[in-house]
């Protein structure tokens, strides 16, 4: 349906000044923002393609002094009017990369300056004729008549329609992918890499550079095997035909170098020169065609029995044994050829003595008989004769004399040799920069060239075939009709029309690519993504890309030095094949996407011709050479991967990404059918980070303990949190993740990252923990680092969000790993020495305590460690049998493991649990009652400390008054109780500092009773001034007992673990639940602070209420 638009005139009010208006006008025509630019972004604007971020909205500063539209003053600053943007837009000129002309005018001042001549340029002369002058060119002229003779007429056909119908198809999506919007210079590189993404984009922009550079080696061969064998055959230095193809193919690049170097615009000038030559020759194999049917020319071959006898400029000149002359037997040229002597009793090659030599007509004209003869294919062997019926012998004694099969053909060859002869299809796309409306002229004139080169493949196959004998179409360099060409004998009126054209057409061909590879090349470079190739981005005052071209001429050396146009076309057929298949790639997959901006103007496209023709393309690959194709398919996978690994990042908007976005919903959308097998599981991190005062990653190896645990499998969440609004600290917000991914980057953590502005932390971790991921890609388990420095935080909220974490990991079933010492962890460059990694598996919790061993285990920086598991028995456990019934559990896992039991016999509750459990009640006491300094809470628990020693020396005496009785106070009990007394009060001097190591050296003093009474005394006096104050601690008969016991098992746990683990690069252990009454969560902080005490690297775990592994297949 049309759309109509209506445009409405506005009057500014009559406040508007001429000034100002003058002013307005100026800014609106000068669009070029003073420097001959466009105001939208040109082509050549960077290393982004322009436009593509924001097409539309320039960064023009847009004014208005109008009154009428005051209403819309707020946007002027980010939207323009729309009187303004259509003026933009209809002055949109979309610059050529240096493929135009480039003239240089000197300005008054003497500065040069470029002048860029606007696209001028339609379908006729910017598509049609390019692509058909690159279309027709060094095939048709010298291997043409070759493949028709050997593959037949039939084969031929079949060929011709399968590589046509392949560029076909071709066209018909590049037709699609050129109308969908703006392309500007660049062309097909532009359109696949935009179309596909970086990755496929720079994989098949270099493999068609490449083929680009081979196909300018392909016609430089053409040229010299022209000069060599019909222009100058005496101009050979060396005796094979390679070393001459060798050494005048590189003299010929080096001139064709030059001539590239000095001005592209020579070479433009010349094109239409060289298009001349091959519609010339062109209209003289027609005519030749038709003169064939009422006169054909008189080119005779000479057969000896059935094979073809060579007769290169003149080596004899009648096709005769003997002759008679004055009624006298003479031998001819001919007999000398094959006999020792000139004498008819002389002794003779045997095939030339048992057979006759015959003379036929090399063109007889139009002929079902020569059709018929020619419909079948007649394929030979490297070396062997050709000949008109094949026979059983192949012993050559003189080959010199025969015309021979310089390779073995076969249909598939065949094909490898003839594509090239069907490339060029993209030259009009190329051109894009140079049209007047690219999007109508592209496919029209593209789809019309295809057609005219296809009916003129077929016209020639059906022609050569009816009128051309077929020993003299298998004769590839026409040495049975005396080095001329084949098509030079069916010309009319010279044979020469055909040498010069085609010599003239290969040079202009080769000129060509020589120009459109080295600015391919450049553009791929000024994108950025191949990091290595940013080098070749670089070029001359006017725009010549120098080191791009020097690249270009040593890869074609490479072509050239292969010194075959045989060898030479399969290589160039791989490369423009991939890049076809590509094209239509990213048709389909545009089309099937059905994305919002997918409205191509031209409209006879589908999805299903697209997978046709990338079909056609993957058969014809490995059709015509599947070692050639598997060598392109390596080159670009392994481009493909280098720039996914080391190229960069680029947003083009292209179909790779939505068919990502796309399987992603789908896989989203299966996922959410059912919860993942247990077999299927496996830790799916968020990750909670702290933040420092400036935006960094507070502790970066929590990121690099998140890779080595994932090794890049699962999903990784990465996410902080901010206190505030989003609208005052969007900006910090956004700096933040930028550090965070940086962090992620530098740590090697694959995984997504998210900052939360919230207006309290508590909240904004809540709502992390529920909402993070999307649907069945959602987070299994919760990675923090623990609250090192709790006890000193003015605001308890640190560790209070910490224990409602703890509640809420629970509430939602997911597990929960807390790192002690994260800053002490291995980064991911270290490699540890052979040490172990403990588990200590106190309660079951899904079988994760074991698991995550197993998984650091696979990454480099733990893979020496070996696995030790400890589990605790009890009085009425048999530890013998647990570890047996251990290790048969490990062994149906899997896990390769070390098995200790450790019995922990119940025990009397010892007096420094008691102290332990005392401090702890009296400080949540008295901090609950009290705002108190840092100073005065540190004199708090001095005070409590002094309490507790006298405390503890009342109760010892209570206890056991019989013991005190019989031995006395002797100086071992001395010494026990005030060794206690220092070192136990001096560690809880100050709460908030963490208890030495026990591997710590420590002073052992040596007490007397007098040195004893003096400490007692001083503690006592010590505490005198403020012990009213805190009149309402509990004695330990008024103690929690529940406290008591939790306190018991944590010491008694952690003295077993510090004995056993002290040693090891890492500990696994279960982490506790809080408690249920919120009242003692200051207590559960305590219980955990002794639980890891005297611990380097500890990872606390708590499971999520799932099995986790299992022992099933």
């Amino acid at each position: 349906m049309p759309t109509n638009f209506t445009v409405v005139p506005v009057e500014d009010g009559p406040t508007s000044s001429p000034d100002s208006e003058d002013k307005m006008s100026g800014e609106e025509n000068d669009i070029s923002g003073g420097d001959g630019s466009s105001g939208l972004p040109g082509p050549n604007s960077g290393d982004e393609t322009p436009g593509e971020e924001s097409p539309f909205i320039s960064d023009h500063e847009w004014t208005s002094d109008g009154k009428n539209m005051a209403l819309f003053e707020e946007e002027m600053d980010s939207a323009p009017m729309v009187s303004s943007l259509l003026n933009k837009l209809a002055n949109y000129t979309n610059l050529t990369q240096g493929v135009a002309d480039h003239e240089e005018a000197e300005s008054e001042d003497g500065i040069k300056r470029i002048t860029v001549k606007g696209p001028q340029m339609g379908t006729f002369i910017g598509v049609y004729l390019p692509c058909v002058q690159s279309i027709l060119g060094v095939i048709l002229f010298l291997r043409l008549t070759w493949i028709v003779g050997t593959a037949g007429i039939l084969g031929s056909f079949a060929m011709v329609f399968m590589c046509c119908a392949c560029t076909l198809l071709t066209a018909i999506s590049m037709s699609a992918i050129a109308t969908n919007g703006m392309v500007p210079a660049g062309g097909s590189y532009y359109m696949i890499s935009r179309a596909l993404g970086p990755e496929f984009g720079g994989a098949v922009g270099l493999c068609f550079y490449l083929g680009t550079t081979f196909a300018g080696s392909l016609y430089i061969l053409g040229t010299v095997e022209i000069l060599l064998m019909y222009i100058m055959p005496d101009a050979e230095v060396f005796e094979t035909r390679e070393h001459n193809m060798r050494l005048y193919g590189t003299c010929c690049l080096v001139s064709m170098v030059l001539v590239v170097f000095v001005g592209v615009k020579y070479v433009n000038k010349l094109a239409l020169v060289f298009l001349s030559c091959v519609i010339l020759s062109i209209m003289a194999i027609c005519a030749g065609v038709v003169r064939a049917a009422t006169h054909p020319p008189d080119f005779q071959i000479c057969l000896l029995g059935s094979r073809v006898l060579a007769k290169p400029f003149g080596t004899f000149d009648k096709c005769l044994k003997t002759e008679d002359i004055n009624n006298v037997t003479h031998t001819t040229k001919l007999w000398t050829l094959f006999c020792n002597e000139s004498f008819l009793n002389a002794s003779c090659d045997d095939y030339f003595t048992l057979n006759n030599v015959t003379e036929i007509n090399a063109i007889p004209g139009l002929s079902l008989e020569v059709f018929l003869d020619n419909l079948w294919g007649n394929y030979g062997l490297k070396n062997s004769p050709v000949e008109k019926q094949p026979s059983e012998t192949t012993y050559i004694q003189n080959p010199k004399s025969y015309v021979l099969n310089d390779i073995t053909t076969y249909f598939t060859l065949m094909v490898g040799i003839f594509f090239p002869s069907v490339t060029g299809i993209m030259a009009g796309s190329n051109r894009s920069g140079d049209l007047k409306d690219a999007q109508r002229s592209i496919p029209t004139g593209t789809i019309l060239a295809i057609a005219t080169t296809s009916f003129t493949y077929m016209f020639f196959v059906m022609f050569f075939g009816a009128s051309i004998e077929g020993v003299l179409l298998r004769d590839k360099f026409g040495d049975s009709v005396g080095r001329i060409p084949v098509l030079g004998v069916l010309a009319w009126p010279s044979p020469w029309i055909i040498v010069i054209g085609s010599f003239f057409s290969c040079c202009g061909a080769g000129l060509q690519s020589l120009t459109g590879a080295p600015r391919l090349l450049q553009a791929i470079a000024h994108d950025g993504i191949v990091p290595f190739l940013r080098v070749f981005g670089h070029s001359k005052f006017n725009g010549e890309p120098t080191w791009a071209l020097l690249l270009t001429a040593v890869i074609c050396e490479i072509g050239v030095l292969i010194a075959s146009i045989d060898d030479v076309a399969p290589i160039l057929s791989m490369f423009f094949l991939m890049c076809y298949l590509f094209v239509n790639l990213a048709c389909a997959i545009q089309t099937l996407l059905c994305t919002p901006n997918w409205r191509p103007r031209f409209k006879y496209y589908h999805w299903t011709l697209s997978f046709l023709g990338m079909s056609l393309c993957l058969a014809l690959m490995f059709v015509s050479s599947w070692y050639h194709a598997l060598v392109a398919v390596v080159i670009a996978g392994c481009i493909y991967k280098y720039i996914e690994y080391r190229g960069a990042e680029k947003e083009w908007g292209d179909g790779i990404r939505g068919l990502s976005l796309n399987a992603a919903r789908y896989a989203l959308i299966k996922l959410e059918e059912a919860p993942p097998h247990t077999k299927n599981w496996r830790p799916q991190l968020l990750v909670l980070l702290s933040l420092d005062p400036d935006l960094a990653v507070k502790h970066p190896r929590l990121l690099s303990f998140t890779s080595q645990l994932k090794a890049g499998k699962g999903l990784t969440i990465v996410s902080s949190m901010l206190r505030g609004t989003y609208m005052q600290r969007s900006a910090e917000a956004k700096t933040a993740e930028r550090n965070v991914k940086s962090s992620m980057a530098a740590e090697k953590t694959k995984g997504f990252c998210h900052v939360v502005v919230c207006s309290n932390l508590r909240d904004a971790c809540s709502n992390l923990i529920q909402s993070a991921g999307l649907g069945g890609m959602k987070h299994n388990t919760v990675l923090m680092a623990w609250p090192c420095n709790w006890r000193q935080a003015e605001d308890a909220s640190s560790w209070k969000n910490f224990i409602e974490t703890v509640r809420e990991t629970t509430a939602a079933h997911q597990a929960l790993l807390v790192a002690k010492n994260i800053d002490s962890f291995p980064s991911n460059v270290e490699r540890l020495a052979e040490g172990t990694i403990d588990v200590w598996w106190i309660v079951h919790d899904g079988g994760l305590l074991m698991l995550l061993p197993f998984l650091l285990r696979q990454h480099k920086v733990w893979k020496k460690c070996k696995m030790r598991i400890f589990t605790v028995a009890h009085l009425d456990d048999n530890s013998i049998q647990m570890k047996n019934d251990l290790m048969v559990f490990l062994y149906q896992l899997r896990l390769d493991a070390e098995v200790e039991v450790v019995e922990m016999h119940e025990s009397d509750i010892s007096a420094f649990t008691y102290e332990k459990t005392l401090v702890m009640e009296q400080r949540c006491q008295l901090l609950k009652q009290m705002q108190l300094s840092k100073t005065e809470r540190e004199r708090e628990i001095q005070s409590i400390t002094d309490e507790s020693r006298s405390s503890i020396k009342r109760k010892t005496r209570s206890k056991d008054p019989s013991s005190s009785r019989s031995h006395g106070p002797g100086m071992e009990v001395l010494e026990e109780e005030g060794n206690m007394f220092h070192q136990r009060g001096n560690r809880l001097l100050a709460g908030h500092r963490e208890r030495p190591s026990p591997a710590s050296d420590q002073v052992h003093m040596t007490w007397t009773k007098e040195k004893l009474a003096t400490e007692r005394n001083r503690l006592r006096d010590a505490s005198a001034g403020i012990r009213d104050l805190f009149s309402m601690k509990p004695e330990w008969g008024n103690l929690n007992q529940s406290n008591v016991r939790r306190m018991h098992t944590a010491v008694k746990l952690n003295e077993a673990v510090v004995k056993k683990s002290q040693g090891a690069h890492l500990v696994l252990l279960n982490m506790p639940g809080p408690p249920k009454n919120k009242d003692g969560d200051e207590n559960y902080m305590e219980f955990l602070e002794v639980l890891i005490e005297g611990l380097d690297k500890v990872l606390l775990v708590r499971g999520g209420g799932r099995e986790v592994i299992t022992i099933y297949s």
